[in-house]
């Protein structure tokens, strides 16, 4: 374990979504991002109450899980209110009771004590605290198993391996939450005391705004870096934020979007167009200043602007790193969930700050349709 890192966190593991019908959003995570379904729980696994399938692309890794009776509560309560949304996210952990234990001992709230799960193939360890309203972090550890994911999982009985184009998505980069006024500080306090984490970046007033609305955000991370995980709240503007339209059609707060990372950004966006997914667009005149400025990625401007990419230049000890990246439209009926596509290159650490302006005046577009700028 790392100075770093004293919880033995090793990154992130699995994402886990609340739909209203797995199997057609399964259907939609492997055709979109390309995912392959690696598993499935369910009736024909001998589960009566959910159906859950477990997909994979490189170590990007989701769950998708829809209540089957309508005495499934958890789940059927969180949709009620939330609709399609994260519901946990997990820590690969090295040690599950000591992670957990630290981060209780020092102020997380418990929701499922330390427990193993075992079958055939081995056991799994996992505990579970409690962040953003009804959402949930996981500590995680499968190092003893050798299934396809954890018990009660088993060979998809669906054949969903359709053609897709190869997205080349590699791994999650940042889990983002969205909160209410006067509750981002609450939330990166509650991550830097239970998990030894600390405030990486904090953007005040008018340092993500444009004429209509403004946000603050800080970001919160491992020590060691290996999570990061931003929190936005609204702030005072003349129209609604794209927070404040988050909190009122989600009910509350929440995760709002995970961001992927890829090694070659251009193609993946190329494939994911392909595929059918819905990309937010950057202002006519975002490339003519990227021209202006003088600086220039290793990608030809010309390739990024014909995919609708977003550069952002960080200057870093003995060079210059930049940071690619792109948000989809909400992938749900809610203007709730989103994905951000991103590469990193040249030791880039940032979120996009340079990208703030043009990133929410494209999101304040889709708000004026939908009337809720």
């Amino acid at each position: 374990m790392t100075q770093g890192n004293t919880m033995g966190i090793k990154g992130y593991d699995y994402v886990e979504f609340y739909v209203g019908s797995a199997k057609m959003v399964a259907y939609w995570y492997a055709k979109a991002l390309g995912m392959e379904v690696k598993a499935y729980k369910g009736p024909e696994t001998g589960v009566r109450d959910r159906t859950s399938y477990y997909l994979v692309k490189n170590n990007v890794k989701i769950v998708v899980t829809s209540p089957l009776q309508p005495d499934t509560y958890e789940i059927q309560n969180f949709l009620h209110k939330h609709g399609d949304g994260v519901k946990r996210w997990a820590y690969a952990v090295k040690d599950v009771e000591l992670a957990f234990t630290r981060a209780v001992s020092r102020g997380a709230v418990p929701v499922v004590n330390p427990f193993q799960m075992s079958d055939a193939n081995g056991v799994v360890h996992m505990a579970t605290i409690k962040i953003y309203d009804d959402s949930e972090i996981v500590y995680f550890n499968t190092e003893q198993y050798k299934g396809l994911f954890q018990p009660g999982f088993a060979e998809p009985q669906q054949n969903i391996q359709l053609y897709a184009e190869d997205t080349k998505l590699m791994e999650i980069d940042h889990i983002v939450g969205n909160v209410r006024t006067n509750e981002m500080k609450r939330w990166a306090d509650y991550f830097n005391s239970t998990m030894d984490f600390e405030t990486f970046v904090d953007f005040g007033p008018g340092d993500i705004s444009t004429k209509y609305s403004a946000l603050l955000s800080q970001v919160v991370r491992s020590k060691d870096s290996v999570i990061k995980n931003p929190i936005n709240e609204p702030y005072k503007g003349l129209k609604k934020s794209q927070i404040d339209e988050y909190i009122e059609h989600y009910h509350g707060a929440g995760v709002q979007h995970v961001a992927i990372a890829s090694e070659d950004i251009i193609t993946s966006i190329k494939a994911l167009r392909k595929n059918g997914v819905e990309f937010l667009e950057a202002p006519k005149t975002y490339y003519e200043n990227m021209r202006k400025s003088g600086r220039k990625p290793d990608e030809t401007i010309e390739a990024i602007e014909a995919q609708g990419v977003l550069c952002d230049f960080e200057d870093i000890t003995g060079g210059q790193g930049y940071l690619l990246q792109l948000f989809t439209k909400p992938i749900g009926d809610r203007p709730t969930f989103f994905f951000e596509i991103i590469q990193r290159v040249g030791g880039a650490e940032g979120f996009g700050q340079g990208n703030f302006q043009a990133l929410f005046e494209s999101i304040e577009q889709d708000q004026a349709k939908r009337g809720n700028l």
